[in-house]
C-alpha cells in the first residue's frame, strides 16, 4: 500500500522530498507505537529498555555509565537523564554508585532485577526486530542504513533559517 492510501489522502504529493520525509516520518512513528505495545507488556518504556541495554553492552571497567555517557549515547539532556534514572532506581531497575575516581559522578548500573527484566523482554525483542527486517535482504538492510546516515549527516549540515 502506498503512502497516500496509509494516510488517507486524496491527491499524490507534489513534492518528492516531502513524501520521501514522510516515509521516514510514518516508518519510525509506526515502530515507535509497536514498540510502545511491546514494552509495556513487558513492564517497561523503550527508553528504560534502552537504558538497560546500553549498561549491559556498553559499560567500561566500573561495570556502568555514567549520567553523561548515557544522555550522549541516547541523545537525551541531562535533566532528562536524571529523572529517567531517578524513576529507574525507584524501579529498582538501576542504582547509582558514587564513581571511585571523582565523586561528583555516579556511575549507573544495572541491578540483577533489571538485567532479570531486560533478558527476558529482549529475548523476545531480538526475534520481534529480527522478523521485522526480514522483509529486506541483508543488503537492502545494509543500503537502508547506509541511506539513512546520510540522510541524518545532511539533517545536521542544515541551519533553520
Amino acid at each position: 500500500m502506498s503512502l497516500k492510501d496509509e494516510l488517507g489522502l486524496r491527491h499524490d504529493f507534489k513534492n518528492r522530498a516531502h513524501e520521501t520525509l514522510l516515509h521516514v516520518y510514518y516508518t519510525a512513528a509506526k515502530a515507535q507505537k509497536k514498540a510502545d505495545e511491546f514494552f509495556r507488556a513487558h513492564g517497561l518504556t523503550d527508553v528504560q529498555f534502552n537504558v538497560m541495554m546500553l549498561l549491559l553492552n556498553q559499560s567500561g571497567e566500573s561495570g556502568g555509565l555514567t549520567q553523561v555517557e548515557l544522555s550522549r549515547m541516547m541523545l537525551v539532556n541531562r535533566a532528562n537523564i536524571t529523572t529517567l534514572i531517578d524513576r529507574m532506581e525507584k524501579a529498582k531497575l538501576v542504582m547509582r554508585v558514587p564513581d571511585p575516581e571523582d565523586r561528583r559522578y555516579n556511575i549507573v548500573k544495572i541491578t540483577a532485577h533489571g538485567e532479570k527484566l531486560f533478558r527476558k523482554a529482549a529475548a523476545v525483542y531480538h526475534d520481534k526486530v529480527r522478523s521485522i527486517v526480514s522483509g529486506l535482504r541483508e543488503s537492502e538492510q545494509k543500503d537502508l542504513a547506509a541511506l539513512l546516515t546520510r540522510l541524518r549527516a545532511r539533517i545536521d549540515s542544515l541551519s533553520i533559517d
